[in-house]
């Protein structure tokens, strides 16, 4: 019968370079699905926020009708639809029909923003127009600490995922 004794560490070094391997793969993972989510959950609030404008436009501002709406709601909507997102870390962009923007960068920023959108300047609030709600989120990610040529101090990589709605004004 042989002995084993030459292969005594064997079974270390055999489950270091696998455990390495596997926890790389199980981070990988997690980070690629997380990521995912955002990116599909800044989508999903981008397009409620601008289906939510699209249906208070030139009709909720005639008188007598009390549905007009601010920019600060809209905001309140996309958070509210943006479940898990970071707020801090989204900056989003209203767009009228004519091209005039209104900036919110953080979103966070336009809570308590008290000016009407979309404005009846411009008619930009008619029937028919359209309203667009572009939006980046920055993403943070483990993943960058294992990028190849990272710095030797490691740190959260951000990659930024973009989303836009462009929405018709029904009323």
């Amino acid at each position: 019968m042989r002995s084993c004794r030459g292969r005594r560490g064997s079974s270390m070094v055999e489950f270091t370079f696998a455990g390495i391997a596997s926890i790389f793969l199980l981070i990988s993972t997690v980070e690629i699905s997380r990521g995912m989510w955002n990116y599909h959950t800044v989508a999903y609030a981008v397009r409620e926020g601008a289906l939510y404008a699209s249906v208070h436009g030139v009709g909720c501002t005639n008188p007598g009708n009390s549905c007009s709406i601010t920019v600060g709601n809209i905001a309140n909507q996309i958070a509210g639809a943006g479940i898990g997102l970071d707020a801090t870390e989204l900056n989003v962009t209203f767009t009228t029909n004519s091209g005039a923007t209104t900036n919110c960068n953080p979103l966070t920023s336009c809570f308590s923003n008290s000016t009407v959108w979309p404005p009846a300047t411009n008619n930009d609030n008619a029937e028919g127009g359209s309203v667009t709600i572009s939006a980046n989120y920055n993403f943070q990610s483990a993943l960058a600490v294992f990028w190849p040529g990272a710095s030797s101090n490691p740190s959260f990589g951000s990659i930024s995922f973009p989303a836009s709605s462009t929405q018709i004004i029904m009323y």
